[in-house]
């Protein structure tokens, strides 16, 4: 390994200082502006000191898994090493790292899931907590956890870095619990100056007097332009004021006008264009392709526009590609993923609609959204961060100064904003007590706690009082059930979780699981917005008069049938005339089994097991190759299943993850066949009635 700091990083001058610290201390703080390659650069500090050695190793988070793939990828090949050797990486559906590894860069998912097993952390010496600014659920619980955790060993080391962290914060809390300093080390980030400037919609433009093909809009000093520059009188900044200008056109515009703008700057021109979701990408997307016509068709052109999306659907190379060497100038159209955790190359130029989608939990309804709202402050200065990296740079925000000013400094934190039931279920089955008790950087809501425990206790997991069987303290009042085990234990939402063993009991596991699948991910059925008329008519073909749930088995065998016969450029290419997501279909089939345990008192076999091992009859099979379907009795013994459809008795197949490919992660649905990468096992087919409970097991709303 070669340990070698960039001299343009601005955290490569700082490396003695963060070295020292992090000797001294315990918990280190590192804050600096976007591009001052903290990510990248503090693990290379963390191994040349000597962590990660001695069997132990580094344990580095990122909040995306996209994200832990490229952050790991780049440091090995900075280090000179081969990836999955010293530097690896580990996701939810992929694990390239070997007993040699020493940095593991992990999502912060993989980390929660490694505590079940591991709940004081032995197979790490230092933790790296990155993008905490973030603040979701998951570092929040990671923060706390680990807050409990450093007073009982005081061998573990913990780095939390962050570009917009509010560093006192973090500091006050950890000297708190500590007892100790806490130091705070700050990191300078761009290199050349940002020019900032306001285009709301409706405006002229702000670089020049007009764009070529675009309306100019309200000029300064127009009566129409104080109205329109003024901050939004609506939470979700989508006011009662009226443009003729919808964002793709403005997001168009915007980028015409960089261009013309770059036409007599040197060096790297790419602009970088943050919207909420893969369908704003889309739409963005053909706005600037309509725009361009053949300059965003014809690479051969010497004035030719390459215009990239980048969004987590994407396969990997098309992830990948943003990080390729080109030769034109390139438009790059990504999530909030490019804002913290991607930092793409070249990039002079941003456009920041000031949109996100933020996910918020209605009380109320028992419903988890994803509305598009404004983004905060320091979300904005985030992305404007983006750019100055390689030259003097131009941000420009489609939203007033005054709508900039108005917004809250921090984005607020998801464990405020979220349901909590799954944060409680696993503080129960960690035996972490209360969650009022527990050291989170910001205390939940109390009407927020009492709705998890509500929804909890509603679908069997917590019971109140001390003569439930097979209990664990869970808070000062309820404790947790055998079922609220079995739920810790699967990486899903509990009410979905509560389907699957409630599936378990009833014998149509591989039903539910589809639809629990299903349920889990975004939908695999696209719907363009010029082509809705012909999606849904391709669309209908699987629709069930009965329930929607049958809706997804139709498809879902459809798919698994249509996948199994044709290669894979063709059902690639029958996905999208057909108007469904591409993404995993070919990674599917070599896809490995989800990194978390089901739960023994109804399990699959674990991933070591091979699926067409049979169990030899009149003996009870090992705790973790019981069927799916084994009635028990008061005292919890094991009873031989029932196999109506005399099949021959095989160990069921562990269940893919269900944020994967879902259509190549359960049984198949009629056919008899239990399909999981490649190799098929008996199950049976599922009867009528047996799919009508499936349709039945509705996740509870409360």
């Amino acid at each position: 390994m070669k340990f070698e700091y960039p001299s343009e990083l601005p955290v490569s001058a700082a490396r003695s200082d963060i070295a020292e610290a992090v000797r001294s201390s315990q918990v280190v703080i590192v804050s600096g502006q976007t591009g001052s390659g903290k990510t990248t650069q503090l693990p290379k500090i963390l191994l040349e000191l000597g962590r990660g050695s001695h069997g132990r190793q580094i344990v580095h988070t990122q909040p995306r898994r996209l994200a832990a793939r490229t952050v790991a990828e780049r440091i090995a090949s900075e280090m000179g090493v081969t990836l999955g050797e010293e530097v690896g990486y580990q996701v939810r559906f992929t694990d390239e790292s070997s007993p040699k590894t020493r940095l593991r860069v992990v999502t912060d998912g993989i980390l929660l899931a490694q505590i079940q097993r591991d709940p004081k952390l032995m197979q790490y010496d230092t933790i790296v907590i990155d993008e905490a600014h973030e603040r979701s659920l998951n570092i929040d619980f990671l923060l706390g956890y680990l807050t409990a955790l450093l007073p009982k060993r005081r061998d573990l080391k913990l780095v939390i870095t962050s570009a917009t962290i509010d560093s006192v914060k973090f500091q006050e809390h950890f000297e708190h619990a500590l007892h100790t300093k806490v130091p705070v080390i700050e990191v300078s980030g761009r290199t050349y100056p940002v020019q900032i400037v306001y285009e709301p919609l409706g405006t002229a433009p702000a670089l020049m007097r007009s764009v070529p093909g675009f309306e100019t809009g309200a000029m300064p000093g127009d009566a129409d332009y104080e109205a329109l520059s003024a901050a939004p009188d609506g939470r979700d900044g989508r006011d009662s004021r009226d443009t003729n200008v919808d964002m793709p056109t403005a997001v168009a515009r915007a980028c015409a006008e960089l261009v013309i703008h770059s036409t007599h700057d040197r060096g790297p021109r790419d602009i970088l264009v943050f919207a909420s979701g893969e369908r704003d990408i889309h739409d963005f997307e053909n706005a600037l392709r309509r725009h361009y016509g053949p300059r965003a068709a014809d690479m051969r052109r010497p004035d030719a526009i390459e215009i990239v999306p980048l969004f987590a659907r994407l396969s990997s190379k098309e992830q990948h590609k943003v990080f390729e060497p080109h030769t034109h100038q390139r438009i790059v159209i990504a999530t909030n993923v490019a804002e913290t955790s991607l930092t793409v190359p070249g990039i002079r130029y941003v456009i920041d609609p000031g949109l996100a989608r933020i996910s918020r939990y209605s009380n109320k309804t028992k419903v988890q959204r994803l509305p598009i709202e404004p983004i905060s402050q320091a979300s904005a200065n985030q992305r404007a961060g983006r750019c100055g990296r390689v030259a003097e740079g131009v941000a420009i925000r489609l939203f007033s100064q005054a709508d900039y000013n108005s917004r809250p400094r921090f984005t607020e934190p998801e464990i405020l904003r979220t349901s909590l039931a799954s944060v409680i279920l696993q503080m129960a089955s960690l035996g972490l007590g209360a969650v009022e008790d527990f050291p989170f950087l910001d205390a939940p809501d109390r009407r927020a706690v009492r709705d998890g425990v509500a929804l909890l206790v509603e679908i069997g997991a917590l019971a109140q009082g001390s003569g439930t069987e097979d209990a664990a303290p869970a808070s000062s009042q309820y404790r947790l059930t055998g079922i609220g085990r079995d739920l810790a234990r699967l990486p899903i939402d509990p009410r979905l979780g509560r389907m699957l063993l409630e599936a378990g009991e009833l014998g149509c596991v591989g039903e539910v699981m589809v639809i629990v699948a299903a349920l889990s991910i975004q939908d695999v059925r696209e719907r363009p917005a010029d082509k809705q008329e012909a999606s849904d008519a391709l669309h209908r073909r699987f629709a069930d008069p009965t329930s929607d749930f049958l809706t997804y088995l139709n498809l879902w065998r459809y798919l698994r049938t249509q996948s199994r016969e044709l290669s894979g450029s063709a059902f690639r290419r029958m996905c999208r005339a057909e108007f469904c997501t591409t993404c995993g279909c070919a990674s599917g089939r070599t896809s490995t089994p989800s990194c978390v345990s089901w739960p023994d008192r109804w399990a699959w076999t674990r991933p070591r097991w091979s699926c067409r091992r049979p169990v030899r009859s009149g003996r009870p099979p090992t705790p973790w190759s019981r069927a799916a379907t084994p009635p028990r009795s008061p005292t919890g013994a094991w009873r031989p299943p029932s196999w109506p459809w005399g099949a021959a008795r095989t160990r069921p197949t562990p269940m893919r993850s269900t944020a994967r490919c879902w259509w190549d992660c359960c049984p198949m649905w009629g056919t008899g066949m239990s399909v999981v990468g490649s190799t098929p096992a008996r199950a049976g087919p599922a009867s009528r009635s047996g799919r009508a409970r499936a349709c039945a097991a509705r996740p509870t709303t409360g």
